[in-house]
């Protein structure tokens, strides 16, 4: 398996590529303004995508599952609850399966209610695709759509703490320049979370005064759509 991590500048926005060894494709979290590094490496690698990930209904930037399902007829995973011929939506506990990745999902609502991470259990030590429910040294807000400071530290505590310390952890974003983390690191080392009680999280969320997303008023609406507008 090969793993190719996609750094978009304008929302510092992580994507990933995952390509199994026979060719085949699945790309997590893309975004419309980075479909050519995406075809790039599709061609690069010499693979077909089959499957485009959504981590949940993001807030500050487009997304590109729905510009890549009409190149490439690539199938949309997404937890959106919605009768889409395009999409498949996703369950807790869920196995996805091709050739030899094999990716389970976990609900871990929120940063949003419809925030799920993604375990890829065929590599050692595993590989924890975590979106904006757990960032590198801090997570993601819980402010606007239907996030929910005490659910995001049970999603964070109760779920993802619970995996192998060794998990490495590749996030949604980073403002830093930093690409990896580790299960260990975060729950010993992120100032939110490092032997924090639940009250504390909440008190910590309730006051870091973060700006309103630039953004949302224009991507949740396209992105309910997977990032296309609506034909209806």
């Amino acid at each position: 398996m090969v793993l190719k991590q996609i750094f978009d500048t304008d929302s510092s926005t992580y994507s990933y590529i995952l390509a199994s060894n026979e060719g085949n494709a699945i790309i997590i979290d893309p975004v419309t303004k980075d479909l050519e590094k995406y075809k790039n490496i599709f061609q690069e690698l010499d693979v077909t995508l089959i499957f485009s990930v959504e981590t949940h209904t993001h807030a500050d930037h487009i997304s590109g599952s729905g510009a890549l399902n009409e190149i490439y007829g690539s199938k949309i995973l997404s937890s959106l609850d919605k009768m889409d011929s395009r999409a498949h939506r996703i369950q807790d506990g869920e196995m996805i399966e091709l050739d030899e990745i094999k990716i389970r999902c976990l609900h871990t609502p929120g940063h949003t209610d419809d925030s799920y991470c993604f375990i890829l259990e065929s590599e050692n030590p595993n590989i924890l695709f975590s979106g904006d429910t757990l960032l590198i040294g801090g997570t993601g807000r819980s402010d606007f759509q239907n996030g929910c400071p005490s659910s995001l530290y049970e999603s964070i505590t109760k779920k993802l703490f619970t995996l192998d310390d060794k998990t490495l952890v590749y996030p949604g974003h980073d403002y830093k320049g930093l690409t990896v983390s580790s299960i260990a690191h975060e729950k010993n080392h992120n100032p939110r979370l490092g032997n924090k009680s639940k009250k504390e999280f909440i008190e910590i969320m309730a006051n870091l005064n973060l700006s309103y997303p630039k953004m949302i008023d224009e991507a949740v609406p396209l992105n309910k759509n997977f990032g296309m507008p609506d034909k209806d």
